[in-house]
């Protein structure tokens, strides 16, 4: 059975991505998901004194443990500033320090990012999109959620046909390219 490692890049207990993260686990019946907040991998803010004094911390270690027990990373990119937020920056920043890995350990992944704007992320959709395939992210899959308040409710999802018709079809692509290999 195929294995999920999915989270949002954030750490809001309001996140919407978090949401929208959720939302598409439901569609991945039949297999194992590791659904984690990265409230739970909280560290310190990177930097190279601090590596050399400390080494890497414990939760970088946890979390790209899970990244090596994988067989998808799904993530929702939080947008900040038309880039990652601070927090997923941050992790990113530390998994990519460890030695003899790659940061997304050569993982297939689907990215993903909403906002309440009209562009749904897709600054942050396209930073990652060029920069984790150099950092070992083998990304299959894109998806953008734009104006989230006008398109998702708790209760129903995606409620716009168009924009839950591309989901579905990005979905089943993945699954297609999962279960090829």
């Amino acid at each position: 059975m195929p294995r999920i490692l999915a989270f949002a890049g954030s750490t809001s207990s309001l996140s919407i991505n978090k949401q929208l993260v959720s939302y598409v686990l439901s569609y991945f019946d039949n297999f194992e998901i590791d659904f984690i907040d990265l409230n739970d991998y909280e560290m310190a803010i990177f930097n190279v004194d601090r590596e050399k004094k400390d080494g890497i911390p414990a939760s970088a270690l946890a979390l790209a443990e899970k990244i090596d027990h994988c067989d998808l990373i799904l993530i929702s990119l939080a947008e900040h500033n038309g880039a990652y937020s601070a927090a997923f920056k941050n992790t990113f920043d530390w998994i990519s320090r460890i030695k003899g890995r790659k940061a997304w350990g050569d993982k297939k992944m689907i990215l993903m990012a909403t906002s309440t704007g009209a562009r749904g992320g897709v600054s942050v959709l396209d930073i990652a999109s060029k920069r984790f395939p150099i950092n070992g992210g083998n990304v299959i899959a894109t998806y953008s959620l734009p104006s989230f308040n006008d398109h998702f409710s708790a209760e129903f999802g995606i409620m716009d046909d168009d924009l839950k018709s591309g989901l579905l079809q990005t979905i089943k692509n993945v699954k297609s390219a999962l279960i090829s290999d």
